[in-house]
Parts: C-alpha cells; structure tokens; sequence
C-alpha cells in the first residue's frame, strides 16, 4: 500500500512538472482577467538597448488590447533565433534583415520579418580629423570583421565616396571586392565591439551605434559620416513563418510600429536611432 502511494505521488509529481514545463513555452495562452475578460501573454527576447527599451513602452498599448507582453533579455546575438525556433519565444527583437537571413541559411530555422522598426545607423569616427575632406593617404581604417558589418561598412565608405566596390548594392562586399581606393586607404579588420577602444590606433573607424554609445560617443555630434535612413539594415520583429498573422502578433506589430513609438524613438535617442516606418 505505501508502495503504491509512492508512486501515485510520483506520478502526480511528474505531471505537475510537465504541466509547468509547458506553461513556459513561448506559445501565447489565454488568461482570465479579472473582469472576465481574456487576454493572452505572448514572450518577446529582447537586446537591451534600445530593444527591450522600446518593448517596455508599448507594454500599455498592448494591454489595452488584452495582450501581456514578457520581455526576455539577451547579451548575445545567436540564442536569441534559436530560442524562437524551439517555441521558446513567440518573437524577438535585436537584428536586421541581412543579418536574420545569413542566420537562416546556416541553421534552417524558418524565421521570417514580422516588421521593420528602428535603424542604429553606423557612423564614420575619428579622434585625429574632423572632416573627411581632410582623411590622408593610405590611412587606416577599422571595419567590423563579421560578414554581415563589414559589408555593410564598405557601403557606408563607399556612400561617403572613399571607395567603390565592385558590386555597389552588395550588403556581403569584401574588402577583396573593392574596385576603386584613390587614397590607398589601409583596412584594419577587428571584432565590432573592440574597434571603439582601438580608435586611437587608426585615423577612422567604422562603429555600430550601440558600441559607439557604449564608448560615450554621439553618433550626431561625434560620427564624420552617417549611415542614411533608407539602409537594408533597420532593426525587426522577427517570429516563426506561418505566425504572423496571430491575432496577437499582429498587435504587437501595430504597437511597435505605433506613432507612440516613434515619438518615444525620436525623443528618447535624439536621432541616434531612428524610426524605420
């Protein structure tokens, strides 16, 4: 008799276990408020700045929709795509376009853009000019050593009129595939998150905006050149193909693409960062 109230205990344990595994997946599921009325709690994963910033402030918008917004945050670029893949999440928010189909291809995960919403342009810095008018000859000059930003740091030099490259519209341009470099500039290829502690060893570096802010450096003041608003690379909502047109996905993309949001983007980083919609 002890021996089967054991494992009834067991077995109760285990469901129960199961039943709290469950509940902590990324699948929205519905909830009584307190009114009667349902809502739905849908998980989003978030870089921190302005990422997770920007999902704190549509949180009211979404629940006046009936929709509870769980934000989980993320250092690193890569656990959140595969998080989303294993039902982990419902979306998530830290990455651009070219970046989200590099990471499919590789990995096979069938994630698709839910919206655009925010461009971090990359700008163009120096501590030994102010204009680059007055760049020098073969001058040095830190990229990104990734892919993804190093293309896309090409282009920028390139839309500065430093450099022409081969292909002009070639988001994946190598420095092997620059065609036309009259001040037989130097390029010093490094991890995109060192290059702001090495701008003293160089004569312009190329800066993610969130490694440039991170360094205390404006991006409207302190940046020579800056990327242009209609750059492929705007920051989106991404989520799992065939989830888009979840009702409460769909209110999450109304929200984020809000004029609430725009105004909060607009006031809050200054032009730093802008609306991409």
């Amino acid at each position: 008799m002890k021996q089967f109230k054991k494992l009834t205990f067991l077995a109760a344990t285990t469901l129960l276990s199961l039943a709290l595994l469950a509940s902590g997946c990324g699948s929205s599921t519905p909830e009584n408020n307190k009114d009667g009325s349902k809502s739905v709690t849908i998980t989003v994963g978030a870089t921190p700045v302005p990422h997770s910033e920007i999902l704190n402030e549509i949180k009211p918008l979404l629940a006046k929709e009936g929709v509870n917004l769980k934000i989980v945050e993320f250092t690193d670029y890569v656990k959140p795509n595969l998080a989303l893949a294993d039902k982990e999440l419902d979306a998530n928010f830290f990455q651009h376009k070219p970046y989200l189909d590099k990471f499919d291809a590789e990995h096979g995960l069938k994630l698709q853009e839910a919206c655009k919403v925010h461009l971090e342009p990359m700008g163009v810095y120096s501590k030994k000019i102010t204009d680059l008018k007055n760049l020098p000859n073969n001058a040095k000059v830190a990229i990104p050593n990734d892919p993804t930003n190093g293309g896309r740091a090409l282009l920028i030099l390139q839309s500065a009129g430093l450099i022409t490259l081969k292909d002009k519209d070639n988001i994946t341009s190598t420095v092997q595939d620059i065609a036309n470099n009259p001040k037989q500039l130097q390029f010093v290829e490094l991890d995109a998150a060192q290059i702001p502690r090495s701008l003293s060893d160089v004569d312009i570096a190329v800066i993610n905006t969130n490694f440039a802010m991170e360094a205390n450096l404006n991006p409207l003041k302190d940046a020579l050149y800056l990327e242009s608003k209609d750059s492929p690379y705007a920051n989106i909502l991404v989520v799992r193909e065939g989830d888009i047109n979840r009702p409460e996905i769909q209110k999450l993309i109304k929200a984020l693409q809000s004029p609430e949001v725009k105004k909060f983007i607009e006031e809050k980083y200054k032009g730093a960062i802008l609306p991409s919609f």
